[in-house]
């Protein structure tokens, strides 16, 4: 899976949680290219989310939730993952 297939797809999984208004999408692998751990074919992602419900949780609620959502890409596709709410 390339990025651009990852990202529609994070994108999708995400908006159908009602709580989310917006997502946006970022790509950091480029910073971790030559890191040992690097795997080729797993992402470094950035998402910003829009979200009042999963502002008000803690963070570790609130992140819990989109692991749970982003479950089978955290397994297959990302390597790390960096969540803001914004």
């Amino acid at each position: 899976m390339d990025i651009n297939q990852l990202s529609k797809k994070i994108e999708n999984k995400l908006l159908k949680d009602a709580s989310i208004k917006y997502v946006k999408i970022i790509d950091n692998t480029y910073k971790h290219l030559k890191h040992n751990s690097h795997q080729k074919g797993k992402f470094h992602i950035k998402l910003e989310i829009n979200s009042d419900i999963l502002k008000k949780m803690n963070r570790i609620q609130s992140n819990k939730v989109i692991y749970k959502i982003l479950s089978e890409e955290l397994k297959t596709d990302i390597h790390s993952l960096q969540i803001s709410f914004i």
